[in-house]
Protein backbone atom coordinates (compact mmCIF):
# COMPACT_ATOMS: atom_id res chain seq x y z
CA UNK A 1 0.00 0.00 0.00
CA UNK A 2 1.77 3.10 -0.64
CA UNK A 3 2.03 5.64 1.96
CA UNK A 4 2.31 8.96 -0.72
CA UNK A 5 -1.23 8.24 -2.14
CA UNK A 6 -3.17 7.70 0.91
CA UNK A 7 -4.62 4.64 -0.61
CA UNK A 8 -7.87 2.78 1.46
CA UNK A 9 -6.66 -0.04 0.01
CA UNK A 10 -4.55 -2.61 2.15
CA UNK A 11 -2.53 -5.76 0.50
CA UNK A 12 -3.34 -8.90 1.86
CA UNK A 13 -3.10 -12.57 0.86
CA UNK A 14 -5.19 -15.09 0.44
CA UNK A 15 -4.36 -18.73 0.83
CA UNK A 16 -6.63 -20.89 -1.98
CA UNK A 17 -7.83 -24.09 -0.98
CA UNK A 18 -9.15 -25.03 -4.48
CA UNK A 19 -7.74 -28.57 -6.00
CA UNK A 20 -4.68 -27.66 -8.12
CA UNK A 21 -4.26 -24.05 -7.24
CA UNK A 22 -0.71 -24.22 -5.56
CA UNK A 23 -0.12 -20.20 -6.15
CA UNK A 24 -0.29 -17.99 -2.91
CA UNK A 25 -0.75 -14.20 -3.50
CA UNK A 26 -1.20 -11.00 -1.68
CA UNK A 27 -4.50 -9.24 -2.74
CA UNK A 28 -5.82 -5.70 -2.35
CA UNK A 29 -8.28 -5.46 -0.38
CA UNK A 30 -10.35 -2.01 1.56
CA UNK A 31 -8.64 -1.18 4.72
CA UNK A 32 -11.70 -1.08 6.59
CA UNK A 33 -12.83 -4.88 5.36
CA UNK A 34 -9.35 -6.03 7.06
CA UNK A 35 -9.93 -4.67 10.14
CA UNK A 36 -14.07 -6.38 10.22
CA UNK A 37 -12.16 -9.51 9.22
CA UNK A 38 -9.78 -9.84 11.92
CA UNK A 39 -12.50 -8.79 14.40
CA UNK A 40 -15.35 -10.88 12.60
CA UNK A 41 -13.88 -13.86 10.74
CA UNK A 42 -15.89 -12.57 7.71
CA UNK A 43 -14.68 -13.10 4.24
CA UNK A 44 -13.15 -9.91 2.02
CA UNK A 45 -13.04 -9.42 -1.33
CA UNK A 46 -10.09 -8.81 -3.22
CA UNK A 47 -10.07 -6.14 -6.23
CA UNK A 48 -9.54 -9.11 -8.73
CA UNK A 49 -12.68 -10.89 -6.95
CA UNK A 50 -10.99 -13.62 -5.07
CA UNK A 51 -13.18 -13.90 -1.60
CA UNK A 52 -11.56 -15.76 1.21
CA UNK A 53 -10.46 -14.94 5.13
CA UNK A 54 -7.05 -13.25 5.50
CA UNK A 55 -4.73 -15.32 8.03
CA UNK A 56 -1.26 -14.38 6.62
CA UNK A 57 1.47 -12.66 6.24
CA UNK A 58 1.40 -10.33 2.93
CA UNK A 59 4.77 -9.32 2.82
CA UNK A 60 5.60 -13.31 2.34
CA UNK A 61 4.10 -13.48 -1.23
CA UNK A 62 3.73 -11.54 -4.36
CA UNK A 63 1.18 -9.22 -5.80
CA UNK A 64 -2.02 -10.82 -7.62
CA UNK A 65 -0.96 -9.81 -11.24
CA UNK A 66 -4.73 -9.08 -11.54
CA UNK A 67 -4.80 -6.70 -8.34
CA UNK A 68 -2.02 -4.98 -9.29
CA UNK A 69 -3.25 -4.12 -12.66
CA UNK A 70 -6.60 -2.93 -11.20
CA UNK A 71 -4.82 -0.90 -8.24
CA UNK A 72 -2.13 0.41 -10.57
CA UNK A 73 -5.87 1.75 -13.02
CA UNK A 74 -7.43 3.62 -10.03
CA UNK A 75 -6.85 7.73 -10.09
CA UNK A 76 -6.21 9.78 -7.29
CA UNK A 77 -9.49 11.51 -6.10
CA UNK A 78 -9.45 15.25 -7.25
CA UNK A 79 -10.57 17.84 -4.93
CA UNK A 80 -13.55 17.28 -4.09
CA UNK A 81 -14.11 14.13 -4.71
CA UNK A 82 -14.26 11.43 -2.21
Amino acid sequence: VSEQTGSLLEEVVVESVEPGDHDRYSHYVRKEKIVESAVMGTPVIALCGKVWVPNRDPQKFPVCPECQEIYDGLREPQDGEK
